[in-house]
C-alpha cells in the first residue's frame, strides 16, 4: 500500500494560522490528534497554530474539530471557526451557515466587506480579581470561559517589572507561569495580556496552551479580552481588538447582570494556499530531524 496523501488548505484568521482538512466526504480515516504535531510543525511540516478538520453533519453544514499544534484537543477556536466557515462558503455552502463544535451550534455570516462574523457561545459570570502567585510576583487575574478556558491580565494593573519584561521580552514567561498554574490544573488555561488602545479599543497578546507560545491572534481570547474589558473597565458592548499581528477583530455582545449573550466575533479570514502532503514523507522528515540525521 502506498503512502497516504492528504489534501489540505492553509488558512489564516487575523494571523492565527491553520491547516484545514476537508473530510466531509469521509475520505480519510486517520488519527488527527497524532497527526496534528507533524502537520503543524513549522520546520518539518506545513506549519500552523492548529489543525481544523471538517466532518459531515446532518443538523448543520458541517462539524468542526480543532486540534492544537501539540495534538491536544483544542475545544472551540474562534478564528479557526471563521476560517472553516469561509472555506465552506467558498466550496458551495451559503454565505450564512451553521456548524457544530464541542456540542454547540455556531452561526457564521460573510459580510459585504469580506469579513466573517461568527456567533459564539453565551458567556456566564466571568470571575474577576483572582489572585495568583507566580515566582516573584502576585497577579490579579480575571477568568472566563468563552468555549475554552482563558485568563485575562490587564497590562496597566501588572507590577512595573512585569510590564517592563513584557515590553522587552514578550509574554511567554508570564504566559507559561499562568498557563501551568496549579489553580487551573489539570487542563491549564490560555493567557491574555490586554491593555487599553483608545476609545472602545483594546490590544491583546495571547499565550495559547497547546501551542505553548505566543500566537499572532486568538479568537476566543479576543472574546475573553472584550468581556473582561466591559466587566472590569466599563468598556462598551462593541469593542475593537488589535491583535499581535496588528489585524483587527471586533467583538460585540449583550450584557445583563454578568451574563453575555448574542456574542459575535468578526474579522478577516483568508485562504493562503492549497496543497497535498504525503504522511510517510512527513513522518520521515520529523523522525530524521529527531535523530539528528
Amino acid at each position: 500500500m502506498g503512502s497516504v496523501e492528504v489534501q489540505f488548505v492553509k488558512m489564516t484568521g487575523a494571523g492565527n494560522d491553520f491547516v484545514l482538512v476537508d473530510n466531509r466526504m469521509r475520505s480519510y480515516d486517520l488519527d488527527w490528534s497524532t497527526l496534528a504535531p507533524s502537520l503543524c510543525d513549522r520546520r518539518y511540516g506545513i506549519g500552523a497554530d492548529g489543525l481544523l478538520v471538517l466532518l459531515p453533519e446532518e443538523e448543520s453544514d458541517f462539524h468542526m474539530e480543532y486540534y492544537n499544534a501539540d495534538g491536544s484537543y483544542g475545544g472551540m477556536c474562534g478564528n479557526g471557526g471563521r476560517c472553516a466557515a469561509l472555506y465552506a462558503m467558498l466550496t458551495g455552502s451559503p454565505s450564512v451557515l451553521t456548524f457544530s463544535a464541542v456540542h454547540h451550534m455556531y452561526k457564521a455570516k460573510r459580510l459585504e466587506n469580506g469579513t466573517i462574523s461568527l456567533q459564539m457561545k453565551d458567556v456566564s459570570s466571568p470571575k474577576l480579581g483572582v489572585r495568583l502567585d507566580i515566582p516573584g510576583h502576585q497577579l490579579i487575574a480575571h477568568v472566563v470561559d468563552t468555549g475554552t478556558a482563558h485568563v485575562v491580565l490587564w497590562y496597566e494593573d501588572l507590577p512595573a517589572p512585569l510590564r517592563e519584561e513584557i515590553d522587552s521580552k514578550g509574554i511567554d514567561r508570564i504566559g507559561k507561569a499562568v498557563r501551568f498554574h496549579e489553580h487551573f490544573a489539570p487542563g491549564g488555561t490560555n493567557v491574555n495580556v490586554v491593555r487599553a488602545a483608545g476609545e472602545g479599543m483594546i490590544s491583546m497578546r495571547t499565550y495559547e496552551r497547546g501551542v505553548e507560545e505566543e500566537t499572532l491572534a486568538c479568537g476566543t481570547g479576543a472574546v475573553a479580552a472584550a468581556i473582561i474589558a466591559h466587566a472590569l473597565k466599563n468598556y462598551p458592548q462593541s469593542i475593537g481588538v488589535i491583535t499581535r499581528s496588528n489585524e483587527r477583530l471586533s467583538v460585540s455582545f449583550k450584557s445583563n447582570a454578568g451574563q453575555y449573550s448574542s456574542v459575535h466575533l468578526t474579522g478577516p479570514a483568508k485562504i493562503l494556499f492549497h496543497g497535498k502532503v504525503s504522511l510517510d514523507d512527513l513522518r520521515a522528515a520529523r523522525t530524521s530531524a529527531a535523530a539528528g540525521l
